[in-house]
């Protein structure tokens, strides 16, 4: 891979400085929605999840069957984001396939690709809408409100219990069913929405160095699919 220092965007949209969760018609929806998740995920209920969906035993379709499903789904989380699911997925991909043209690798991650936060350590901050937190069971268990909780210093990510969500769970199909997507496609499918890590530098404490080079890629991504969410490619069905 080419040094991500000198990877330049220039796939003509304007880059939104970040994502305003406190203004528009959706910021009721989308606070319901961090309240409900803040409260409700906690390291039991992500390890049971993960222990259900990795059997990958329900059902088998295309990877364009998958993407058609999401013409029906609009993301209660985003609150820039009124399209359905599939229009994000295409100019994600066709905003990054023009500025890199050469890392097919990056446009099917674009493709397939809420806010995702660690479980079994302290909450940061950072995360958005953080006081729903406290009514979580975890929030004051001993054991997960510390700052580095049941893990070690640089353990890495792979050792980390990430909240539960199709970014997991997509991460997850990929990996059991031997993608050849490189180390830095896995970890953007899985970690894109974790906003206080790439964007706040929160929790850096746990990642190991794989995780520090893959995170110069997911910079790199989370500009160019906050860009593309906008009128300049819209697409048919």
């Amino acid at each position: 891979m080419e040094e991500t220092k000198e990877l330049v965007l220039d796939s003509g949209f304007s880059v939104p400085k970040s994502l305003d969760y406190n203004v528009g018609e959706k910021q009721k929806i989308v606070e319901e929605f961090y309240r409900t998740q803040h409260i409700n995920q906690t390291h039991d209920f992500v390890k049971r999840m993960r222990e259900e969906y990795s059997k990958l035993n329900r059902m088998e379709m295309s990877i364009w069957e998958c993407c058609e499903l999401l013409n029906e789904v609009v993301d209660d989380s985003d609150p820039d984001l009124d399209e359905p699911q599939i229009q994000h997925l295409l100019q994600s991909a066709e905003a990054i396939r023009k500025d890199y043209p050469d890392e097919d690798w990056l446009h099917l991650t674009a493709l397939i690709h809420g806010d995702t936060f660690p479980l079994g350590s302290a909450f940061d901050e950072a995360n958005i809408h953080y006081k729903y937190f406290k009514e979580n069971p975890d929030f004051n268990n001993p054991a997960y409100n510390t700052k580095n909780g049941i893990y070690s210093e640089g353990c890495g990510l792979d050792n980390v219990m990430i909240s539960w969500g199709h970014d997991d769970y997509m991460y997850l199909v990929a990996k059991e069913n031997g993608t050849t997507l490189p180390s830095a496609g896995l970890f953007i499918i899985r970690y894109h929405s974790f906003y206080p890590l790439h964007k706040e530098g929160a929790y850096m404490h746990l990642l190991n160095d794989q995780d520090k080079e893959d995170l110069k890629w997911l910079k790199i991504f989370n500009i160019s699919q906050l860009s593309s969410g906008g009128e300049a490619w819209r697409f048919e069905f």
